[in-house]
């Protein structure tokens, strides 16, 4: 599969936050199965001596149906969380989605109820600003 269209964006959004990007895509294989992350990146955090670890899968949202654009990514985030528990537990994964969306979309009430149920972790991005939203 192709980068999305916002691939570069949310790299420099990371870049931009003090993020070192590892990998671009991540690959990683676990039982048989390949799988391509869109990105890892790393954070040493002064305060703790202590580096964070993130995947990070980067979604836009421009199809026709964002319910459709929903279903795919968070399928691909179970795949991927279920492939870094046994590949790389320490990294933990991201789901990247543009602000706009998440203040639309992702404020109906089913879409936070399967983000709750799931444990989802997302952040958001600003597409023109190239900058990060929220963590949420």
């Amino acid at each position: 599969m192709g980068k999305d269209r916002f691939h570069d964006v949310v790299r420099t959004a990371l870049e931009k936050d003090g993020w070192t990007i590892t990998a671009d895509p991540y690959e990683l294989s676990v039982g048989g199965v390949d799988f391509e992350i869109d990105l890892a990146a790393d954070k040493l955090l002064a305060a703790e001596r202590q580096g964070v670890k993130i995947a990070v899968e980067v979604k836009s949202f421009i199809g026709r149906s964002a319910v459709s654009d929903f279903h795919t990514a968070l399928g691909q985030c179970i795949n991927y969380q279920f492939a870094l528990e046994e590949a790389d537990p320490e990294r933990q994964l991201y789901l990247a989605v543009p602000d706009a969306v998440h203040n639309s979309f992702f404020q109906r009430r089913f879409i936070q109820s399967v983000i709750q149920r799931t444990q989802l972790k997302l952040f958001t991005y600003d597409e023109s600003q190239e900058v990060i939203g929220q963590w949420l």
